[in-house]
């Protein structure tokens, strides 16, 4: 499954770069999405394979710093990326004659840059906050991988600061991002009621089905694996 589904990136990613008429703002971040993606799954993924295939489920406290960091980094993008789409889809259906001017390859590189920079920063600052933390030795992480909140709970030392901070960074990644989607598609939706046949909404709204559909694999899937996290750390 793993390499199918850096293939398939591969695919879109590839696709995008040689079709001139794919150009376009909407393609640009789906590939910059896809190139995200298979960088949020390598985070996590190849170091799963290596533990079933070695029967080791053990990590060095380095590694798992550094997948904290990939993961947020990558996993925030995602977030981003999904927002922006929803913007564009919003703006190209609802203000179509100004949709040029508005998202144009400037804006959207432009965009991209500072997810780019705003993702970094944040994440730094949570692997910078868990490294004063203190651990008892083998440690053991109710978890598949290094994850920032499960890794908090079993630090021995005060966790007040890094709390806040997780909580935070859930409201810009997390509501906002989503927030930001459902007002976008809300406007959509406003927007199509205005429109003079069943025809024209049809075709409006089925230039929206691709990002719907990542977006609700992307929040599902990450919701059902917090929800199986914390119904496993509440076991133990």
């Amino acid at each position: 499954m793993y390499l199918i589904t850096v293939l398939g990136n591969l695919l879109i990613i590839l696709a995008v770069i040689s079709e001139p008429h794919l150009h376009t703002p909407m393609y640009f971040f789906l590939s910059n999405l896809s190139f995200v993606d298979i960088c949020f799954i390598t985070t996590t993924i190849p170091k799963m394979l290596v533990n079933i295939q070695t029967q080791r489920k053990d990590i060095s406290y380095p590694e798992c710093l550094t997948q904290v960091y990939f993961f947020m980094i990558f996993g925030g993008m995602e977030n981003f990326l999904l927002t922006v789409m929803g913007y564009v889809r919003f703006v190209a259906i609802c203000h179509p004659l100004n949709y040029p001017l508005i998202v144009n390859p400037h804006f959207c590189g432009l965009l991209v840059l500072l997810s780019w920079f705003l993702i970094f920063c944040i994440s730094l600052l949570h692997v910078l906050l868990m490294k004063k933390l203190t651990f008892s030795p083998g440690t053991t992480i109710p978890h598949s991988f290094c994850e920032l909140a499960q890794i908090q709970r079993v630090a021995i030392s005060d966790t007040l600061i890094n709390d806040i901070c997780v909580y935070l960074a859930f409201v810009l990644f997390g509501l906002f991002a989503a927030l930001g989607i459902f007002f976008s598609y809300h406007q959509i939706l406003s927007c199509l009621m205005k429109f003079p046949n069943t025809a024209s909404k049809h075709k409006a709204f089925s230039t929206c089905g691709s990002h719907l559909c990542v977006f609700s694999l992307f929040y599902g899937t990450g919701l059902g694996v917090y929800l199986s996290s914390a119904v496993s750390s509440s076991a133990h």
